[in-house]
């Protein structure tokens, strides 16, 4: 058998496509019309996918979506519904229900007592109506968070069914009980939760109320139609008999007793006054007074919270209410933050958890009195606050934590035109309802929405500085200058910048640093890294590395990402201060960040970060202290593998640079397949040792050093047999496919590397055939890729010349260094003659018939393609075809396209 002669020049020249000059590339967006030219200057319109996508593609879809979702025809009101609800399921996570609830006598008849059905009898009503009190006497009874909400369901079941049976006053008499268990503020942490559950009720009872009016006003009792209400209905158009029945539901609510279940179903049905009168604010005005009998400051608080919720259905949007509501706040906040032992409800001395309970009710207040725009101007002056929102006041003291969400609603605008007046409220209104810090902190947020539109800059600074200054806490102090961190960068205030690092230093020296203020702490040095474009501005900074050494932990670690991050974004790092200064970022990066666990996206983040900092590091000229640096990153990296590949791809780099210098650098190269040689072996990826192996065999090459060359190939061999016994049970497809890839990569290689006078020439392929037979494992599918790829290697290995050579003038190919050399041709037709048998002997094995079909075939192909023909070669194919055909069937086409090819081969055409 003798493989077939080729000419490698000839074959490229046949099948290299004919080039064309163009003024630009096809793909430039300057291209005219976007147009690719064929070999005939034919210009035929193209699209690029990846220039832009199709305006089908780009129309906002949601859009549509959404205006379906939120017709124009609803009434405003369902927006200020769907915000309530909204505002409720965050009320009811924010403070946490305890499991066991602590309930009054009169709360637990309502909870633990049998359920009502029909109307309840009169002495029983009254008795519970007035008996509140003496209740309390009894004491306190026990019952279940989940009880106590499982029973509120059925109460709200219990009034729907009522109500859908025509037992409206069992409807309402069990509203009552519900709105009675608002009086119990017992357990202060569930009261949120019970408000939300019982104003659910209020709210649906409200609901049928006003459904049930608006019937008996456009319909008769026969069910004929009288007439239809608009939106914007006045009481004149509404019939006598439904402002009769309006009448009768606000005297039967009138009647009860007890002031807080009297001013929840009030308030409920309130929307009904419209029934009545055009004009309800007094009525609104009236219910805002009589909330100022409710004796318990959380009860009246949530009271009120409940009002502005049922004002926000009305038509009429005056905000007097509104404004009345929170200046009772106001007067109530300033007596419980004033006394120090006074009993408030349920609250014994514990007044910051009664603030804090009472706390969500001020921030709704505050975004119901500027959420109109057109109204701020107006709001301000009736709040107090100033003249207009140019003129406001900045020496009235208010309570701190109604100044805080005050502050929060004021637009923007608002907030930077009156900055030091603003400043000038917060510091004279401290007191412990809430932290000042945090108002501090608030105004900073808001002048950093509006951060280009401040005009008295330096005195801001100034202020916020002395007054942050003042705060003995560090985790308040930094909290504060975090703030304004983004004013000062933006304005360049380098003064305030010094000021500022300087005192964070001393008072870091002086104190032990929390978890809490190295956040803080983070926030304003990842500001500072990312302000500025060139590293080198931050590190000069002074007190910056100090202050960064101080720091540990996540905060550290968060912070040298960032760095890194920042510094890496240009093409190259040559400083080689700015490179020692990163060196020790990346390596506390490395230390702090535990990559045995390699799941954690934030340990792929740093060894990316890493990776990309090592490949920016350039050295210029001086190659030797850049191998050097590699040295210094392969020690002080140790846990970070994929970065080991990097440094060896930097190895080789350094190596290549130095051969293209032309200059007497072999030492230089020497050292530099040494270090690849001592880092490959610590890869723990054996395929990813014979890819690096490899690479640095061909480095080795190109450098003349052909002894180091064998050394490297037998690593890579070791590295092979090693992929296959260790990891072989385990491989998936595509990791076997991966292995036959790097099997094949390894015989192209061959190519490159004269052969071994001592173990011979096909000493490498010899190895991998053995390789093959030792391993049960590899399937007859991966056996005859690999023996294809053995037999292309014999086919060229048989050429008068390669297609390709290493580029050193030292290193002679094969087919110079062994050409009539008898003893080569001797084994390699023997070596050929074992890997043709060992496919002819493999493809039966193969247990799929399909697989095998195609195995056959492929055989063919790759025999036919580089044997010449001959009768036993005739033979073999013949026998393979036969396999196919058994296998697959004479119409596959697969089949087809090899029979045609083998033909044409017998016939002696030329097959390339």
């Amino acid at each position: 058998m003798e493989f077939k002669a080729r000419d490698y020049r000839a074959e490229e020249e046949i099948h290299s496509l004919t080039r064309v000059s163009v003024s630009s590339h096809p793909l430039c967006s300057s291209s005219s019309s976007s147009s690719s030219h064929t070999q005939d200057h034919v210009s035929v319109e193209f699209f690029d996918p990846l220039r832009g996508l199709s305006t089908e593609i780009m129309e906002p879809v949601e859009d549509v979506v959404v205006a379906e979702k939120h017709p124009a025809s609803q009434p405003t009101s369902h927006l200020s519904t769907k915000e309530w609800t909204s505002f409720n399921k965050l009320l009811m996570q924010r403070f946490p229900v305890p499991k066991m609830i602590s309930v009054s006598a009169l709360s637990s008849k309502t909870i633990k007592g049998k359920k009502v059905i029909g109307e309840l009898p009169a002495k029983t009503q009254l008795d519970e109506l007035n008996d509140s009190e003496k209740s309390t006497e009894k004491g306190f009874k026990i019952v279940s968070q989940q009880d106590y909400i499982k029973r509120l369901h059925e109460l709200k079941d219990e009034i729907m069914r009522s109500w859908r049976s025509d037992d409206r006053a069992t409807s309402l008499k069990l509203s009552i009980k519900v709105a009675m268990l608002l009086m119990d503020t017992c357990v202060a942490q569930f009261y949120p939760t019970l408000f939300v559950l019982a104003t659910d009720i209020m709210d649906m009872l409200g609901d049928m109320v006003w459904v049930r009016i608006r019937e008996k006003a456009e319909f008769a009792d026969d069910g004929t139609k009288i007439c239809t209400l608009s939106d914007d209905f006045e009481a004149n158009s509404v019939c006598l008999e439904a402002k009769e029945t309006c009448n009768n539901w606000f005297r039967k609510i009138a009647s009860i007793h007890e002031l807080l279940p009297r001013i929840y179903l009030e308030l409920a049905i309130f929307p009904c006054w419209r029934f009545l009168r055009n004009d309800v604010i007094d009525n609104l005005m009236r219910m805002v007074m009589m909330i100022r009998g409710i004796a318990d400051p959380l009860a009246s608080a949530y009271c009120r919270f409940f009002l502005i919720h049922c004002a926000q259905k009305l038509p009429q949007r005056d905000a007097g209410h509104l404004v009345t509501c929170i200046s009772d706040q106001k007067i109530l906040l300033r007596q419980i933050v004033s006394m120090k032992e006074t009993k408030y409800g349920n609250f014994l001395g514990d007044h910051k958890l009664l603030i804090s309970l009472m706390e969500p009710t001020i921030e709704y207040t505050m975004r119901c009195i500027f959420k109109d725009p057109n109204q701020v101007a107006d709001m301000i002056v009736r709040l107090e606050l100033g003249k207009s929102p140019s003129e406001l006041h900045g020496k009235v003291p208010w309570i701190s934590i109604i100044l805080h969400y005050l502050l929060k609603e004021l637009p923007t605008e608002v907030v930077c035109s009156n900055a030091l007046e603003i400043l000038h409220l917060v510091d004279c209104s401290s007191d412990f309802s809430f932290d000042q810090y945090l108002n501090y902190k608030m105004v900073g947020l808001k002048l950093c929405e509006g951060i280009d539109q401040l005009n008295t800059v330096d005195a801001v600074i100034d202020e916020v500085i002395q007054a942050a200054t003042k705060r003995k806490i560090l985790d308040e102090y930094l909290k504060i200058l975090d703030a304004y961190m983004d004013i000062i960068l933006h304005y360049n205030m380098d003064r305030s910048l010094s000021s500022i690092l300087s005192e964070i230093f001393e008072r870091l020296c002086n104190e032990v640093v929390t978890e809490d203020e190295l956040a803080s702490l983070q926030s304003i040095v990842v500001k500072l890294v990312t302000h500025f474009d060139d590293m080198k501005y931050v590190f000069d900074l002074n007190y910056f590395v100090d202050i960064l050494d101080v720091m540990h932990g996540s905060s550290r670690s968060i912070v040298c990402m960032h760095i890194l991050t920042n510094a890496t974004r240009n093409d190259r790092i040559d400083d080689l201060t700015i490179v020692k200064l990163l060196f020790d970022v990346a390596q506390s990066l490395h230390d702090n960040v535990d990559f045995s666990n390699t799941r954690q996206d934030d340990n792929q983040q740093a060894e990316r970060l890493v990776a990309r900092f090592v490949d920016k590091v350039d050295h210029g000229m001086e190659l030797d202290r850049h191998l050097t640096f590699l040295v210094e990153c392969r020690g002080a990296f140790s846990s970070m593998n994929d970065l080991k590949e990097i440094l060896v791809h930097s190895s080789n780099l350094l190596a290549i640079r130095a051969l293209r210098e032309k200059k007497n650098n072999l030492n230089f190269i020497k050292s530099c397949i040494t270090f690849n040689e001592v880092t490959i072996p610590c890869i723990p990826s054996y395929a990813r040792q014979l890819i690096l192996y490899l690479e640095t065999a061909e480095v080795s090459l190109f450098g003349g050093l052909i002894s180091h060359s064998d050394g490297l190939l037998d690593s890579a061999l070791c590295c092979l047999q090693n992929v296959y016994l260790v990891d072989g049970l385990r491989k998936s497809n595509e990791d076997a496919d991966g292995i036959v890839s790097l099997t094949r990569k390894l015989c192209s290689f061959m190519l490159l590397v004269p052969g071994n006078l001592e173990q011979g020439a096909m000493y490498i392929p010899k190895s991998i055939l053995s390789l093959l037979d030792s391993q049960s494992w590899i399937t007859p599918k991966l056996r005859i890729r690999i023996l294809c790829s053995l037999l292309s290697l014999s086919a060229t290995f048989a050429q008068n010349e390669f297609p390709y050579h290493a580029i050193h003038e030292e290193v002679i190919g094969n087919d110079r260094l062994f050409l009539g050399d008898a003893t080569y041709s001797q084994e390699l037709r023997s070596l050929s003659r074992v890997i043709l048998d060992n496919m002819v002997d493999i493809i039966p094995q193969e247990p799929s018939q399909v697989t095998r079909g195609k195995l056959a075939l492929e055989a063919c192909n790759c025999i036919t393609s580089f044997y010449k023909v001959n009768d036993e070669i005739s033979s073999i194919c013949s026998k393979l075809m036969e396999t196919a055909i058994s296998c697959l069937g004479g119409g596959d086409k697969y089949l087809q396209s090899t029979i045609n090819f083998v033909h044409k081969h017998q016939l002696g055409e030329n097959d390339y």
